[in-house]
């Protein structure tokens, strides 16, 4: 049987703030990295099977 989910805990002071700012800047991410991500992905679809 499933655990209940908790629920999530609020951010103040400088915490907030840098989780705020974390979301207004991300990380930039590379080219390469976005294609093999990409190209894992094709894989793993290439290879699922979801017939019922």
């Amino acid at each position: 049987m499933a655990r209940p989910i908790k629920e999530t805990p609020t951010l103040y002071g400088e915490d907030a703030r840098r989780f705020a700012y974390a979301v207004e800047h991300p990380k930039p991410v590379s080219t390469e990295s976005v294609r093999r991500a990409v190209n894992t992905y094709e894989q793993f679809k290439a290879i699922a099977n979801f017939a019922l």
